[in-house]
């Protein structure tokens, strides 16, 4: 196994990522460092900013990619009719290679050996992610932090971050079993 020396996290400042960037420097004991990449989720991303700064993460990385999200990946999902089942927009998974990108990005920029997701491995998320990063950067490597760790649900998630006092987002409770991506594509409500 390569040693890792340092790790960019893609964080969004929700359970997942934020319990993820404290397991992260549990298990590496190297900085963690998290990108917070801004699609016009329309939150508080200082709030997320603040968390993680708070659980300890070595720097945060605010990246406003919304005008390069609308020109390279909205408008061109417009034109290809990219609308799942006639149902609904492709908002999370056009996102995916252009955080990858920012990803890779910020781990040369850092001089980091590794970044981070938060997708589990039941869906194409992980899929668009990795694929971005590998085609990217071949020699970078990938760490998914839910696909190896004794945490199976989020009342796991919760229940670690309690323990080492995670602060969370106070809509996170253990009757919110799924969290929504937003961005300026959709999933807003």
């Amino acid at each position: 196994m390569t040693e890792i020396k340092k790790i960019v996290l893609a964080y969004s400042g929700g359970l997942d990522t934020s319990v993820i960037l404290k397991w992260l420097q549990e298990k590496y004991k190297v900085p963690v460092i998290a990108l917070l990449a801004d699609l016009g989720q329309g939150e508080d991303l200082e709030d997320a900013k603040e968390r993680a700064e708070e659980i300890g993460t070595e720097k945060v990385v605010v990246k406003d990619l919304k005008e390069r999200f609308v020109k390279d990946f909205v408008f061109k999902g417009l034109c290809a009719n990219a609308i799942y089942e006639d149902k609904y927009l492709l908002a999370t998974a056009l996102s995916r290679p252009l955080i990858a990108e920012s990803l890779v990005e910020i781990a040369k920029e850092e001089k980091a050996d590794a970044v981070a997701h938060g997708c589990t491995g039941k869906g194409n998320d992980q899929v668009r992610f990795e694929i971005s990063i590998a085609a990217l950067a071949p020699d970078m490597k990938v760490l998914a932090p839910i696909r190896e760790w004794e945490l199976k649900t989020r009342e796991d998630e919760m229940d670690y971050a309690k323990k080492h006092n995670i602060p969370l987002q106070s809509q996170t409770t253990k009757k919110s079993l799924y969290s929504i991506d937003k961005n300026l594509w959709g999933g807003r409500h």
